[in-house]
């Protein structure tokens, strides 16, 4: 799974609301579970989940010669809600993300020079605005979109060991754009959400090697992350 699976999956917000529409039909008449848990001002909760980062790379030239493998992380954090009005809320969810990436440079050989991994731990504070539908049955589907402060943990920025001593080195500091939709579904004792989020690096965090000449990284131009976010929400 990569980021193409998600803008496949931003089209079918459409369908989204659309099945939100038919599910009304059959569950108005259902006994409402937590009747009362959106006239709160202020909910929390929690989430872990799933996550495919990978990267878009720019060239100086177009001789491309780097093969990204994406493998699944994980998440998990904290929620904090404050609703705003039925429809709107102001939402973070701050969390600690573990990613991993791999990088294959085709224009070297021996697997020690060809290869190298990338497991980034970031420490993330995302701000939302979250939209609502109205609230089918015990069914609530919304659209969520918002900016993330990150930092990662494990990018070596500093560090005066690049890809000659087989480290490759990113910014520590990075900001992200997000969009994802998700639905918030009533249950009795709890609400339980499942939701999908992209995640867009706003910033370059390419860190070029020390050798302006370098096989790794003389032919880069800017990289940035990019990813998907699989979330289970419980508040």
């Amino acid at each position: 799974m990569n980021l193409c699976v998600f803008k496949k999956s931003v089209w079918s917000i459409f369908v989204f609301f659309i099945m939100g529409h038919a599910i009304a039909q059959y569950t108005d008449d259902i006994p409402k579970n937590r009747p009362f848990f959106d006239l709160k001002k202020i909910s929390w909760g929690y989430y872990f989940g799933m996550n495919f980062y990978d990267f878009k790379i720019n060239y100086k030239t177009a001789q491309q010669h780097i093969i990204q493998e994406t493998h699944p992380g994980f998440q998990v954090g904290l929620v904090g809600n404050l609703n705003l009005n039925p429809s709107f809320s102001i939402r973070t969810t701050p969390g600690v993300y573990f990613t991993n990436r791999k990088l294959i440079f085709k224009n070297l050989t021996s697997a020690k020079d060809s290869i190298r991994e990338l497991n980034s731990n970031y420490v993330q504070l995302p701000l939302y605005i979250k939209f609502n539908t109205i609230r089918y049955g015990n069914i609530r589907p919304y659209i969520i979109g918002g900016v993330t402060y990150a930092y990662n943990i494990n990018s070596f920025e500093d560090s005066k060991n690049d890809n000659s001593t087989g480290r490759f080195r990113l910014k520590s500091q990075s900001m992200f754009y997000e969009v994802g939709f998700g639905f918030e579904m009533y249950l009795f004792y709890f609400k339980f959400t499942p939701s999908i989020v992209g995640v867009f690096s706003v910033f370059d965090e390419f860190v070029p090697d020390r050798d302006p000449n370098s096989p790794w990284t003389s032919n880069i131009e800017s990289i940035k992350t990019r990813g998907v976010y699989i979330n289970l929400t419980f508040e």
